[in-house]
């Protein structure tokens, strides 16, 4: 099961505390943890966090900078989390305008984290869906070939389908993320800022999910041949 949130609302949580909007975007990053360790205890295999858009480099500089602080922080203190529990975490989308500092940062947490087996954590960080798909589309020569480049364009070595996209924030749109991915995605939107999504809340998405009868264009109960289907999130 490959489950997808867009962790919105950090700045907003922040502002009607009267706080920085820095100070949302640290107890953004104690909400990743919290879920990404609930995710581990569930039917979850994939699990991929919106951290950072392509569009969010229009932010004021000094926030984006914050960002990219907090980021590398994250990867520096999980790492040997990741380990203990067995979560492969890596980071897709572009890094030509990362830090060089940030990339080896990045680099090495993928290489110590890369034979995790009990949960796959992936971190979207100047990621945009749809310009990876107009970079694998001007790669491609035959259409088989599409799904391939259109990972090779994010630097992953998977291109899964999103079984449940969850948003946080109260906001009902994609902004760009996982647009391929997502195309039968179950779509769960909730009015809950993400640093205060905790663990129930995330069960109560994965109840809804489990709800939802997925037909993928067929009648009722009919999935297609070979997709395996999450019957229960309980």
């Amino acid at each position: 099961m490959h489950t997808a949130i867009i962790m919105d609302g950090n700045g907003r949580w922040a502002e009607r505390r009267g706080l920085p909007r820095s100070a949302g975007h640290r107890a953004g990053a104690k909400a990743v943890r919290r879920i990404v360790e609930a995710a581990t205890r569930g039917p979850i295999d994939i699990l991929t966090l919106y951290a950072f858009s392509s569009d969010n480099w229009s932010r004021p500089a000094q926030e984006v900078a914050n960002l990219m602080r907090l980021l590398k922080r994250y990867l520096v203190s999980e790492t040997a989390r990741c380990l203990d529990n067995g979560v492969r975490l890596s980071v897709i989308g572009r890094r030509d305008r990362l830090s060089r500092d940030l990339v080896r940062t990045i680099e090495n947490t993928e290489r110590i984290t890369a034979n995790g087996t009990k949960l796959h954590l992936r971190l979207a960080v100047d990621y945009s869906a749809r310009a990876a798909i107009a970079e694998a589309a001007a790669r491609t020569r035959v259409p088989e070939d599409f799904e391939r480049e259109l990972a090779a364009a994010v630097h992953t070595d998977i291109d899964t389908p999103v079984d449940l996209l969850i948003r946080t924030g109260g906001e009902r749109r994609l902004s760009d993320f996982l647009l391929w991915e997502s195309a039968y995605a179950e779509l769960v939107f909730v009015d809950t800022f993400w640093p205060d999504f905790d663990e129930a809340a995330f069960d109560a998405a994965l109840r809804e999910f489990a709800r939802r009868d997925r037909r993928f264009g067929r009648v009722a109960g009919a999935a297609p041949a070979g997709y395996s289907r999450a019957e229960s999130a309980e």
